[in-house]
Formats: C-alpha cells, structure tokens, sequence
C-alpha cells in the first residue's frame, strides 16, 4: 500500500507521536509510508525514519490553496492510494478527496476531552464526514460517539501503541536526585490538569524529602501556564517541581525517573501513560478515558480531581520501593505484549484492507 500520514504540526503531543510512529511502522513493515505536516514543524521532525517520505506544505488560514495544491501533487506523483488524517487535519484531507475521488480516507479521533463530548464542535466535521471511509477511534467512547454523530461507513476502536525503536541519551542533567524523580509527560493544557498533581505533590512532601517532580510538555505561554508557574510559587514548590518545556529526549528523561503520573480530567488515549511503561516506570493515573482499561491492575488508578486520592497513590509507591518495582516490571511486559507496534500494524492493515 502506498499511505501518507498527514498531521497539522509536528510538536511532541500524543496525536502528534502516534501519526509519526505509525509511518515509521508502515515503512518498516513493508508499504511506501509518507507524512504530510500542514502548519508547523516541531520537535518531532527528527524521529521520522528517513524512508518515509516527508512533505512540509507550510498552510495558511482555512483553505491555504497553494498549500493543498501542493499536497495534492505530491499524491498525484507518489501513487498514494490511501490518506490516513489525524485530529484536527480531517479539513485538509476532506478537500484531497474530493478532488481525488479514489483515494481511500480515514481520519484518525485522538479527541483528548472524550469526557465532554457534549461540548464538542461537530458542524463542519460532520459535513466532512460523509467523505470519510472509515474512522479510528482511540477509544469505545469516542467510537460511539462517531457512529452516533457522524457519518461514516466504517468505524474501529484501535487502541495506541508505541515503538521500541528509538534509543535516547539525555542532552543535559536532570533536576533533583536519581530515584527520587517523579515524571509528569503532558503539554500545558487544562485538561491535563497540572494545578491538581502540584497540589498533590505538596502533600507528598509534608512526608518525604528530596523527591522532585518533573513537568515535562510544551509551554504555551498562556493563562493555564502562568497559574501553574505561580501555583508552585506560591506553594513555595520552586525547589521540587520543574518546567522542562518540549523535549527532544523525553524518551532518555522517562528512564531517568522512578514514577510516571498522569493527573488529567479528561483523555482519550494517552500515549504517555503508553511510554511510562515501556520505561519501566510504575504508573499512578487518573481514571479518564481508556487509562484504566490500559493500567488495569498494573498501575495505580485513582478518581480525577481528587487531591486527596492521587496524593495517597504517589505516596504509596513511595513508602513501597519494592512493590513499586513489582509492578512497574509487571506493567512493562503487559505494555510490550498489549500495545506493541507489530499488533497494531496488523489490525491497521486489515482496516485499510477492507475499505
């Protein structure tokens, strides 16, 4: 098969990462893999396999004619028989399929506030529907949801996986001591909620010492961003929690750490809770989305919103280093067995396959 991702941005967020390794995937099992990024590059540009082929189309506003001219010659030339759209791009290859007709369409639903879909935009995504071939969600909520709202002829729950493939080093030392880092891998949005695990987290030093928690994810320099900054200030945090931003080594940073939390409101899949465990991490996660369908008995999962409760997880693991290792061991062969990439590959090119 002949397969373009195509992705809006390239910054290192969960979508972002998922249409990246799926190309590099799709090359290594056999099939002429592209990716298409419409508005910006990003961290992730460097872990794209040099097989796969890569096309940076530099879009403007919403139709961006020389941008889509662009694309649509690239697939013209490639032979590409099949669109893969993730998230927010379904407009860009909304309008390649209607200007090819043959290619097959699927967009990918990464939706991350899967717990108020209520409020979900739908009026020109249901418009584009009717050009989609098939959708895959990243979880059953967000299934039913498409099969409820939309117009789709095909519609799998496929869940995320992640690759083995990619070594790290770090390219510069981390904060605070090592096994004594907690790791919170999570862009700067409120939905991740990162006031709640600060809040935690200050819990957690009124009996403990020399733990620190790492905040790992792209600053936005926004209004959710300055409250964070000014929450661990005046909680008077500034010598325990540290903003690392964006990372080109998060892969190198998440081995360096001893616990992986995720303390968000509302997720589809995360991939992060994904990359914990194929570090080695043990996990405490609130129970959002698919994350405990994921975690299952694996991980701490806790109710979100709940300072009290994630609180307790984390310190949980804290005063029990063995069981910790326990199940983190126990959690890296399920992540491996569950959610490697040959499974997903597979399940992927028989969805492709039946359009």
């Amino acid at each position: 098969m002949r397969i373009i991702q195509i992705i809006d941005s390239l910054d290192a967020g969960g979508s972002e990462r998922m249409a990246v390794q799926i190309a590099n995937e799709l090359q290594i099992a056999g099939h002429e893999s592209h990716i298409c990024v419409t508005r910006r590059e990003g961290l992730l540009k460097k872990t794209i396999n040099d097989k796969v082929g890569y096309l940076f189309i530099e879009k403007k506003g919403k139709l961006g004619i020389k941008a889509m001219t662009k694309l649509k010659t690239y697939i013209v030339k490639n032979n590409i028989d099949t669109v893969h759209a993730h998230s927010t791009s379904f407009f860009t290859a909304t309008i390649i399929k209607w200007w090819i007709p043959p290619v097959k369409l699927i967009w990918h639903d990464h939706y991350g506030n899967a717990e108020d879909l209520d409020n979900r935009k739908v009026g020109v995504l249901r418009k584009s529907s009717r050009f989609f071939d098939g959708i895959i969600s990243v979880n059953q909520i967000l299934k039913d949801w498409s099969i409820r709202n939309l117009k789709p002829e095909k519609v799998i729950y496929l869940r995320n996986f992640v690759s083995n493939s990619l070594e790290q080093k770090l390219l510069k030392p981390l904060p605070g001591s090592s096994g004594k880092r907690i790791v919170h891998l999570a862009n700067l949005r409120p939905q991740k909620d990162h006031t709640l695990l600060i809040k935690a987290f200050q819990e957690v030093t009124k009996n403990t010492t020399g733990w620190n928690l790492l905040l790992v994810g792209m600053d936005f320099q926004d209004d959710y961003a300055r409250n964070i900054k000014s929450t661990i200030e005046d909680l008077k945090l500034d010598e325990h929690i540290h903003l690392l931003g964006s990372r080109e080594d998060t892969i190198a940073i998440l081995k360096a750490c001893d616990l992986g939390v995720l303390s968000s409101k509302s997720e589809g899949l995360p991939v992060a809770i994904l990359e914990y465990g194929l570090a080695g991490l043990p996990v405490v996660t609130t129970d959002v989305g698919a994350c405990k369908e994921v975690v299952l008995g694996y991980g701490k999962v806790v109710p979100s919103q709940d300072i009290n409760s994630l609180s307790q997880a984390i310190q949980e693991f804290i005063d029990n280093p063995e069981e910790a290792k326990s199940m983190a061991h126990s959690y890296q062969q399920h992540v491996m067995t569950t959610f490697g990439a040959a499974s997903y590959i597979e399940k992927l090119e028989t969805f492709y396959s039946s359009l």
